[in-house]
């Protein structure tokens, strides 16, 4: 108790342990609240990763450049033929037209000539113009000239991209521009690193994406008709998994790489102590696990994996405090702190506040709500995609069904769980561990009932002694027509939820009521029943029908 309170005192700025009233309360027995399989939980994530890692730089072509709307009239931008010019000269003679550069690269100008602009960069065809100009007025003439649009041209882009062909777009696109029209470098055999652009055979630029990726660095090329991007195949690589901010398959410029160019691309987290490395050496697997400061020295080589760990318990955790109470609302304190102990430093009103209704949210219990959510809509979406009909009226009515199920489940996938934990009943406290992430609920006293779902009017109502729910409901317009009227669900401000077809009610109690289930299949409709039922404890919402 005593190191609690230091750390309290330390890393949350409470200025002394004495307070109005504090939060306190027997304890129920602790083999009662349910574990939460955290380990279980973490593992499973940590392999889903594994599992589905990427190469660096995949989600670059994701349709962006394809939008590419450049006028390619950039200042470097090195003139054509087949490129359009507006022309005007005002003066001893007047002259406005658009011309259009000839095969020879030239622009015809009447009593002034052909005047010669392919291979001029944008940003001197003025002045281009203009000599030319004054050679036959000298005088009193005045020249403005701009590039109104560049030649089209097409360019073949091919290797491990996932649809190759010929691909229109303008000189000064980029070659993002164009391996995008292409579907983008397929994740599975294509190289990041090694893309060439060949004029007539020859390589006139070379392409590495991580320079982009990482520094924007990208070759300026004027692309010509014919011109065409290579996507070579991908080279030696590294996967990189665990406690980092760039979780993907790296590939190497060269043959290998040290631990220290490994984290650096990584991003891996400040508090990684360790680093699982696996991999083949001498034809001979090998796998090791090691501290950071020694994998910083490690050579890597093509198709090692690592994977980053914190691996370190940590001894402070933060837990949020929420509701009806003075002080902090975050609180640092060691990691085998158990409820009731920090609730003797949380001080709380007891004329506002109702101790005695403590609840706790959990990030692993929501996880699991949200899995066993998940896992029912999946159940029901197989079950009546399944059904089948006996007669032409019946398989309209399952069309029908198939449709309002469909949308049901795409509701039901967007609601996410509260995870809390009932840590109170009958004004006792169950004393369970504290885990990094908790936040702890203490509601205000209520003196009200609020009504939701399937009611004609949904609203909060003023307690009254020994009304019971239907009573509230009556006083509420009564239910809708879409009503289930035979299983009526109570949240308590505890948390706990319990059901019936008129059950008692208390303050602060909230009153749902779901809706009806429109399925005729016996099957169907009990599985919709139990999502409904499970989507109002872990939320305190009825999702329509």
């Amino acid at each position: 108790m005593k190191r609690l309170f230091l750390l309290l005192i330390v890393l949350c700025g409470i200025a002394s342990p004495v307070f109005a009233q504090s939060v306190g309360g027997s304890s129920l027995d602790a083999a009662a609240v349910p574990s939460e399989g955290a380990s279980d939980l973490l593992a499973q994530e940590a392999q889903s990763g594994i599992d589905e890692v990427q190469p660096f730089g995949v989600n670059l072509f994701n349709g962006g450049f394809t939008n590419d709307r450049e006028d390619g009239l950039n200042p470097d931008y090195v003139v054509q033929p087949g490129d359009r010019v507006a022309v005007r000269i005002w003066g001893a003679t007047q002259f406005s037209e658009h011309l259009t550069v000839d095969p020879q690269g030239n622009i015809f100008i009447p009593t002034v000539g052909p005047i010669q602009v392919a291979g001029t960069l944008n940003r001197d065809l003025n002045s281009r113009v203009s000599q030319s100009v004054a050679t036959v007025f000298t005088d009193n003439v005045r020249v403005y000239t701009s590039l109104d649009g560049s030649q089209p041209v097409a360019v073949f882009v091919t290797g491990f991209v996932e649809n190759p062909g010929r691909f229109a777009g303008i000189p000064s696109n980029s070659a993002l521009h164009f391996i995008d029209r292409a579907g983008g470098i397929n994740s599975t055999r294509g190289s990041y690193r090694d893309i060439q652009v060949l004029r007539s055979g020859t390589p006139i630029a070379s392409i590495d994406l991580y320079a982009f990726l990482t520094k924007g660095l990208m070759p300026q090329v004027q692309f010509q008709d014919g011109d065409t991007i290579v996507v070579g195949a991908r080279g030696a690589t590294i996967q990189v998994t665990g406690d980092v901010s760039n979780a993907a398959l790296f590939e190497l410029a060269e043959a290998g790489i040290s631990g220290s160019d490994i984290m650096q691309m990584a991003l891996v987290h400040p508090s990684v102590g360790f680093v699982g490395v696996s991999g083949v050496r001498n034809a001979k697997t090998f796998s090791s696990y090691i501290p950071v400061a020694e994998f910083r020295l490690m050579d890597l080589q093509n198709g090692d994996e690592v994977h980053f760990r914190t691996d370190q318990h940590d001894e402070v955790i933060v837990v949020e405090v929420e509701g009806a109470h003075r002080g902090p609302s975050r609180f640092a304190v060691p990691r085998n702190t158990r409820l009731k102990e920090l609730l003797d430093y949380i001080e709380v009103d007891t004329e506002l506040s109702d101790a005695a209704s403590v609840s706790l949210k959990r990030v692993s219990i929501a996880a699991r709500q949200k899995a066993a959510l998940d896992e029912s809509l999946q159940r029901l979406e197989a079950r009546y995609l399944t059904a089948s009909s006996q007669t032409d009226g019946e398989a309209a009515i399952r069309a029908q069904e198939a449709t309002l199920i469909g949308q049901f489940v795409q509701r039901a996938r967007r609601v996410e769980p509260n995870g809390r934990l009932v840590v109170a009943s009958n004004g006792d406290i169950a004393n369970v561990l504290l885990q990094s992430g908790d936040t702890i609920t203490i509601p205000g006293q209520s003196d009200s009932v609020l009504l939701s779902g399937e009611v004609l009017v949904s609203q909060a109502m003023l307690f009254s002694e020994g009304r019971r729910a239907r009573d509230y409901i009556d006083r509420s317009g009564g239910f809708t027509d879409q009503a289930q009227t035979k299983r009526i669900v109570l949240v308590h401000a505890n948390g706990e939820v319990s059901s019936g077809e008129n059950p008692e009610v208390r303050k602060g109690d909230e009153i749902i009521v779901l809706p009806k289930v429109p399925v005729k299949n016996l099957q169907i409709a009990s599985t919709i029943v139990d999502i409904l039922y499970k989507i109002a404890i872990a939320t305190s919402v009825a999702v329509r029908l």
